[in-house]
Parts: structure tokens; C-alpha cells; sequence
């Protein structure tokens, strides 16, 4: 390993070196002792003559990196007990030129000038706050170094802006108990000032950091001449009210879909400064009505699907409460979309015992159900902190509500848990040292469930979570190194701890799994991962060279996010850059990536290895090419349970092209095309995005893509002949149709309309059944063989004949599938007072499965808009107390 790590030293510093740290400029700022500034952009009051215009001298960042700018940014900071009051005087020869596009807030369109604030000063985090010429603001916290740029970090501050002969003025007041710095006569805060210049794609910077160094905060310039503040405490109090209203089709006898309902709802949210260094925040029944749905997916795999969180009280600050297993995938110790997750339990409406004797009835009575979709949160709370000695942390506590839903058979009704009562709680430490040039850190997370149901008995009673991570970096950031090592314990049940060995993620039972074995007597399972990973992020080549491990039987899910266990992989990633314009480019990116993955058994599972560039040209247009190489894989999974299949590989190519986004019109296009080798598989694809800006106001973006894929492995079922488990694939050819539609118009920089629409529809038609009978064979054909089977129109279902002997084995069902959906949110959202927002929002679903007779896209799509809708109505208010 020491060879290695002198290796990789010497070769990055033949072929680009390390950075070298700027000179640090300094800016000194005053304390209003008058009237303060007012805030309207017109920049003409006394207070801003206390001191000398800063900038002047910027350095242009990108393109031309390191070049002077085409414009130049001058700026004033001043302070009192309560504010920071920031001036940007933004020159610019051709005013009448200057791109004042809106958008939502941290849209960031059009011109811009924004400021980083490290009032901590440990050049690790960060508070940003962007202006754009328009008046829309952006806000974002920065942590990591400059590696995490949270954008639903929303302050509370004010912003007024107004072009002018020599260029834009924009003026702020950001309000001290938006900050957070220590307790301390005098203090030093790290300062940066970017300004956009937008018909250029320029950036530059008063502080100049080149666009390869390793890192940002830490190389920021320094505000001075603070003296006499003291950290303000926080304290704001958001209630909401809701109204809602729901419009669907009506079922005739089902006294739970009536055609329409409506409710009334209340809930709370609270930012509170304990002390100068701790923050809490509480939500009390929070509602996330105005959240768009997750996209339309189909998942043939055996493994879960992953959505990105979307709601406002987990997603800011989630920079905080993190911990990644791995450098790539979305392995976490925390998942916060596992906290008021869809109900667990499914209701089997077949096993109803409607005479109350405690054993089902054998009737054929129509039953209907009312459940919720998601589980209640009956509150949650988050602290965070960070102290001047460099400790942060962060702690979640929530708390979900037993759900039940309400079966209906004849009138007679009952109730059945379907989630219980589960308590989540979550904390993240990390401690800076040197600088910021170590850090150490951990996480702990923890679930409890109150499991009063035998039914629920699969669930686990408890679940426990533990990382330790470790990060330090040498020659000014340049290099570095970091090591993660994680513990999971479930505990619960002899059927939860079975169900745990037996799900996807691990499949014990599989006949060829020798290194594991299936315990239906086991109560807990502990199981282990790790990562560790060395690596370089400054100058022209920058590399990780890592090496990562999951047991198999670490299981994370109660709380966290984990694909697959059971696996060890190696990797090498390799980047050549050139940042500098040189020739027809503005930049240039080459990325070479090269991976082996094994089982703890010893099989080497996968052998990978993928080629990308991407560029920018001169013209402003971008594009990019590359290509993957998977030598063969071994699935321990897609049997479900069955012996490990091996596949050909398989070789992917792809490229892409994009115009101009600073035009009013600007598209990109990128199509791909893959085959598997021994010809088991084909795929191709086409992506466009097209965005229209007719006005300053309005942004139109339009995303369609389609793809297909024709794969002759594709797992169908497992059934049992003659007293044993055989295993069915077949060939699939599969089409995807997607778009994306959304539309934004800026009535002012504080209320928007946004509309988002998804037409989606799938289509998989299955043909030339297989059985696999040696998994593992060295020749592709001798893995399996084809079965003889011909369609049952009238119970839609194949007859399987084995031996080719014209006499019926066993059937399976038609796994044909058409799905078409289409979903969409309007948005009406109004910020009539900073932090105060009404939202009107209407959101429609609509879903069809049409019959298998035909794929193609008109019979997918053809009924869907004959079906009635179900709309959902609300008008959602709140308002912040500031107190």
C-alpha cells in the first residue's frame, strides 16, 4: 500500500503538481454608528460613505481561468448589533444588454452576484447568498469544503436591486440570526464574492480560487473590523393551515370512493436558536402537499427502487445528517423517505373473518379497503450545532403513528394494523481539526417499532446503525485519504430475522451459497462494510483509488437505503482535465473508471471498465462521448433466491450534444446503444431536452426520451415441478416512453405558477421461455434451455411443455405488461412577507393498464385521458413568527 500511495504521489506530480494557495486579500469592514442603509437599491444613502469600495480587481475564474475579467464588481460591507449590510456595485459598459431573467428563488437565471460567508471561519461551511438582477434571490449553505451546496437552506433576508448608466446595483440585508459564528470581542470571517456575467458564461471572483484547486471554503479572502457583535438567537414559528379536496372516479358499493372528499388540516413548523451555536428545528404534523410526485418507473429487478427526498423539513440541512457507505451508488446510513414511508402491511382482502370466529370464511364477498398511503408523522425534531472549536452535529428524532386501515365487507367492518407505532432517531458527529485538514467523525442511528400485531411480526422490533468515518488531507488539500466502517444489528422476530436473510438484498437460501447460511432460528443479525479510499483533487489529473465492502449481513433499511450486500469491489477512477480554453475548447474533461467487484464466497461477480470525455466548445455549445465494457456478471439476486446466474457481457456507447443555454432556445440530445455479447441483448435510447425562454419571465423545458430493450435473460417466475424449484426466463422487448414537461412564469421575484407534467407509459412482451439448468456454464447456450409453450387467450396464461412431448408440464401467467400514467402539479406559491408563503396547488394522477393485445404507443396511450382523473385541491397558508 505504501507503494501505491508514493506511486500515485510522484505520477500526479510529473503530470500537473498541486495547487498552490493564492495570496488571501482582506476587506475591512465598519460598525454603522447613524441611520443604517435602507434597503432599495438605489445605494445613495450616507451610511455606505463609512467605507472604501472593495473589488475593483476580480479575476476571472471561467472561462479563461486566471485571465481578467470582461467586467468588474466593486462592493461595501457594513454591520450593526442586528445586520450585515452588503453593496455590489456591478459595472457594465452595455447596460441595456444585462440578462435580467426570473425564476423561482435559487434559480439562479440571468446576472448575478453573490457573496460566501464563512462566519464560523473553520474553511469548511459557508452561508451564501446570491441577488440576481432581476430581484429573485438565492440562498445556499455550503459545506464540505465546498463539495455540498444546500439550496433549501432558506433564510429569512432582504434584497433590493435596479440597473443604472454604468451597470446594476443590488443591496442586502442579511439579519445576524441568519449567520452562525462564535461568541467573541473580535472576529475574522472568511469572505468570497462572485459575480456572473451572463452573455459571456463568465464567472469571477474578488478572492481568485482556480477552478482546479482542491477545495473552496478554505481558500476564501477575510472580512475584517467586526467588533462589539454578538450572536443573535433565533427564534421563528411557522403554523400552517390546510384545505383539501379530492375529485376521483366513483365505485359503485364502495363506501370509500364516493367520487370527491375534503378535509381541513394544522400543523407546525419552528426554527429556534438555543444558543449561538445550536439550532433546533420541529415540525408538528407536517404536510408536503405541495411536492411534485416521484417519476413513473418500472422496476423489473429484484431490487428496491431509490427516490430522491423532496420534502422541505428533510432536505435542508440533509448535508448534516449523511453518511455514504460508498463513493458511488446511494447506500446511506440514513434515508429520510424511510420516516412516513408507505405503510408495510398488505391487507389480503381473501382472508376475512366476517362471523368473528376467528378463522376466515370461505365466501366470495367483495371486500373494500381505506388505508393512508403514507404513515403519519406525528412529529419530528432536528438540532444541529457547530462550535468554535470546529465540533458539529446534528440529531433527528421522529416519531410515526400506528396506521390501520378500515376493511368493508356488507357493511360489517374492521380494522388491521398495517404500520406500527415506530420511533426514528438519528446523530451525526464530526470533529475538525488542523484547520479543517483532519476530520473525524461518526453516526449512530436507531428505529423501534411497538409491534402489538402478530401479523406485523416480519417487521424487525428494533434496528441499530454505527459508522465511524475518518478524512486527512496534505499539500495544501491536494491529496487525501479516508476510511468509513460501519456496524448494523436488527433484532425482532425468528420470521423478521428469516425474512431479512431471505429478502433480495441478500437471498441465503440460495442452493449455491456456501459462505451463508439460512437460520430460521435467529432472533438478530450484525453485519459489517467499509470503505477506504486514497486520492487527489487539485491540478490536471485527479484520481480516487478505492476499495469498498458490505457483509451480507448488514442490513440498513429500517432507516438507511442498501441495495445489495455481499459484495467486496476495487476501484480505479482516473480524470485528465484541461480548464483553460485552448484551440475550439473552453474545457475539456477525459475520465477513466475501471472496477471488480466479488462476493464473500470469493466469486468475482463483475469486471468493469468505462471511457468518457466531455467538453465545452468556444461557441458555448457542450457536448461529450464515451463508451462501458462489462467483461461478465454474476447475479447473485435475479433467480430470487435461485443460484447465481453468470451473463455475457456487454459494451454500451453513448454521446451527447448541447447548444447554447444562454439563448432563448437551447436544446440537448443524447442518444445510446448497448448489446450484450453471445448477442443475449440490445438496447437503445434517445433523450432531448428542449428549454424556451420567450420572456424574462417565462422558462418552458420539454423532456421526451424513449428507449427499448431486448434482453434474453429476463427472470420470469420460479415454479414447482416434480417436488423442486426450476427457474423461467425469457426474452423481453421492452419500450419506455417518458417526458417531462414544466413550465415556470414569474408574475414577481416572490410569486410564481409552476406546472409539471409526466406522460409515462411501458410495455414488456415476453416470448421464448427458458429453463436455466446450469447457471454457472461456461458457454452461454448451456445455461439453459427452451421450453416448449403456447397462450391461453381464455385465462391469459402459457402452457409450458418441457420435453416437447405435446403434454402440458405446468402453466405460468401471462407476463406481458402495457402501463401508461400520467402525472402533473400546478403550483401557485406566493412569498407575500420573507418566510410567509400561500401556496394553491392542483395536483392530478391518472393510470391504466391496458390489455396485452397490442404495445404499441397508441394502445398504450389511447384510453388514458378517457378515464376520469383524481384531482387533489389544496390551499395551503403559513405564516412566520419572528419572535
Amino acid at each position: 500500500m505504501k507503494f501505491l500511495l508514493l506511486f500515485f504521489i510522484n505520477i500526479s506530480i510529473v503530470f500537473g503538481g498541486y495547487a498552490q494557495d493564492p495570496a488571501v486579500k482582506s476587506y475591512t469592514t465598519q460598525r454603522i454608528t447613524g441611520e443604517p442603509p435602507k434597503i432599495d437599491g438605489k445605494a445613495d444613502d450616507n451610511a455606505w460613505d463609512l467605507v472604501p469600495w472593495g473589488g475593483g480587481d476580480f479575476t476571472q475564474r471561467t472561462p479563461d481561468d486566471g485571465a481578467a475579467p470582461s467586467v468588474q464588481t466593486q462592493f461595501k460591507i457594513l454591520y450593526d448589533a442586528k445586520n450585515l449590510y452588503v453593496l455590489f456595485k456591478n459595472l457594465d459598459p452595455e447596460p441595456a444588454k444585462i440578462v435580467s431573467r426570473m425564476s423561482r428563488r435559487d434559480g439562479f437565471e440571468g446576472d448575478f452576484v453573490e457573496v460566501n460567508i464563512d462566519s464560523y471561519y473553520d474553511k469548511r461551511t459557508a452561508f451564501s447568498f446570491t441577488a440576481s438582477v432581476s430581484g429573485v434571490k438565492g440562498d445556499e449553505y455550503v459545506s464540505n469544503n465546498g463539495n455540498n451546496w444546500d439550496s433549501n437552506w432558506d433564510p429569512i433576508w432582504y434584497l433590493k436591486t435596479s440597473i443604472n448608466d454604468e451597470g446594476w446595483i443590488a443591496e442586502m440585508r442579511i439579519p445576524l440570526s441568519q449567520l452562525r459564528f462564535a461568541d467573541k470581542p473580535e472576529h475574522v470571517w472568511g469572505l468570497q464574492v462572485t459575480r456572473r456575467f451572463f452573455r459571456n458564461n463568465e464567472r469571477s471572483n474578488w478572492q481568485y480560487i482556480p477552478q482546479d484547486a482542491a477545495g473552496w471554503v478554505h481558500l476564501f479572502g477575510e472580512l475584517r473590523g467586526l467588533t462589539g457583535i454578538r450572536p443573535q438567537k433565533q427564534l421563528e414559528i411557522q403554523p400552517y393551515v390546510l384545505a383539501k379536496t379530492e375529485r376521483f372516479k366513483k365505485e359503485e358499493g364502495n363506501p370509500y370512493a364516493t367520487g370527491s372528499s375534503s378535509d381541513i388540516d394544522f400543523g407546525l413548523d419552528a426554527k429556534i436558536g438555543i444558543t449561538s451555536d445550536i439550532t433546533l428545528d420541529l415540525t408538528v404534523n407536517p404536510d408536503f402537499g405541495q411536492v411534485e410526485a416521484d417519476p413513473s418507473q418500472v422496476n423489473l429487478s429484484a431490487f428496491r427502487l431509490f427516490f430522491p427526498e423532496q420534502r422541505p423539513f428533510f432536505i435542508e440541512g440533509s448535508n448534516i445528517l449523511t453518511f455514504p457507505v460508498s463513493n458511488s451508488g446511494n447506500n446511506n446510513l440514513f434515508y429520510s423517505r424511510r420516516i412516513g414511508r408507505n405503510p408495510q402491511q398488505s391487507i389480503d382482502t381473501d382472508d376475512d373473518d366476517l362471523d368473528g370466529d376467528g378463522e376466515a370464511d370461505d365466501d366470495d364477498v367483495d371486500e373494500f379497503v381505506k388505508s393512508s398511503t403514507n404513515s403519519r408523522i406525528l412529529g419530528a425534531a432536528k438540532i444541529t450545532g457547530k462550535n468554535k472549536n470546529g465540533f458539529s452535529w446534528g440529531i433527528l428524532e421522529s416519531v410515526t403513528a400506528v396506521e390501520t386501515a378500515e376493511i368493508d365487507s356488507l357493511g360489517y367492518t374492521r380494522e388491521e394494523t398495517i404500520e406500527p407505532l415506530t420511533n426514528y432517531f438519528v446523530a451525526r458527529a464530526q470533529q475538525d481539526i488542523n484547520k479543517g485538514n483532519t476530520l473525524v467523525g461518526g453516526m449512530i442511528t436507531v428505529t423501534n417499532r411497538k409491534i402489538e400485531e402478530p401479523k406485523l411480526n416480519w417487521l424487525h422490533k428494533s434496528a441499530y446503525t454505527a459508522g465511524l468515518d475518518f478524512t486527512q488531507y496534505w499539500l495544501q488539500r491536494t491529496y487525501f485519504i479516508t476510511s468509513k466502517m460501519i456496524v448494523s444489528k436488527v433484532e425482532g422476530s425468528a420470521e423478521a430475522v428469516t425474512s431479512t436473510q431471505k429478502s433480495p438484498e441478500r437471498f441465503f437460501q440460495r442452493s449455491d451459497n456456501h459462505h451463508t447460511k439460512l437460520d430460521t432460528t435467529r432472533n438478530e443479525l450484525t453485519g459489517t462494510g467499509g470503505t477506504l479510499v486514497f486520492g487527489k483533487r487539485s491540478g490536471k489529473v485527479i484520481y480516487d483509488v478505492g476499495f469498498n465492502w458490505l457483509s451480507p449481513e448488514l442490513e440498513l433499511n429500517d432507516i438507511g437505503f442498501l441495495g445489495q450486500t455481499d459484495m467486496m469491489t476495487q476501484w480505479l477512477w482516473v480524470q485528465y482535465r484541461k480548464l483553460k480554453p485552448f484551440g475550439a475548447f473552453r474545457s475539456l474533461r477525459v475520465n477513466l473508471n475501471q472496477s471488480s467487484s466479488w462476493d464473500f464466497g470469493g466469486v468475482n461477480t463483475e469486471k468493469d471498465m468505462d471511457m468518457e470525455t466531455n467538453f465545452e466548445f468556444k461557441n458555448f455549445w457542450y457536448g461529450g462521448a464515451g463508451f462501458y465494457v462489462r467483461s461478465y456478471s454474476i447475479s447473485n439476486a435475479d433467480l430470487r433466491g435461485g443460484p447465481a446466474l453468470t451473463y455475457p457481457g456487454r459494451f454500451e456507447y453513448w454521446a451527447w450534444l448541447g447548444s447554447d443555454t444562454r439563448k432563448k432556445f437551447s436544446v440537448e440530445v443524447n442518444p445510446w446503444w448497448g448489446f450484450g455479447f453471445d448477442d443475449n441483448q440490445k438496447n437503445r435510447g434517445l433523450w432531448v431536452n428542449f428549454i424556451y425562454r420567450p420572456s424574462n419571465a417565462w422558462n418552458i423545458s420539454l423532456n421526451p426520451s424513449v428507449s427499448n430493450n431486448v434482453d434474453k435473460m429476463q427472470y420470469v417466475t420460479t415454479v414447482d415441478n416434480r417436488g423442486g424449484d426450476e427457474y423461467i426466463i425469457a426474452q423481453i422487448d421492452q419500450t419506455t416512453y417518458n417526458m417531462s414537461f414544466r413550465m415556470t412564469y414569474m408574475i414577481t421575484p416572490n410569486m410564481s405558477i409552476q406546472y409539471w407534467g409526466q406522460p409515462f407509459a411501458a410495455s414488456g412482451s415476453y416470448s421464448e421461455f427458458k429453463k436455466v439448468t446450469e447457471p454457472d456454464a461456461e458457454k452461454y447456450s448451456n445455461r439453459f434451455v427452451i421450453v416448449g409453450s403456447t397462450y391461453d387467450s381464455e385465462n391469459d396464461e402459457y402452457l409450458i411443455d418441457e420435453n416437447l412431448d405435446g403434454e402440458t408440464d405446468y402453466t405460468i401467467e401471462n407476463p406481458d405488461f402495457n402501463f401508461a400514467q400520467f402525472r402533473s402539479n400546478m403550483v401557485l406559491r406566493w412569498e407575500y412577507i420573507p418566510g410567509s408563503t400561500l401556496f394553491l396547488v392542483w395536483t392530478q394522477n391518472r393510470s391504466e393498464s391496458p390489455d396485452n393485445h397490442s404495445h404499441t404507443f397508441a394502445h398504450l396511450y389511447g384510453g388514458l385521458f378517457d378515464k376520469k382523473p383524481h384531482n387533489i385541491f389544496l390551499l395551503k397558508y403559513t405564516y412566520r413568527f419572528i419572535l
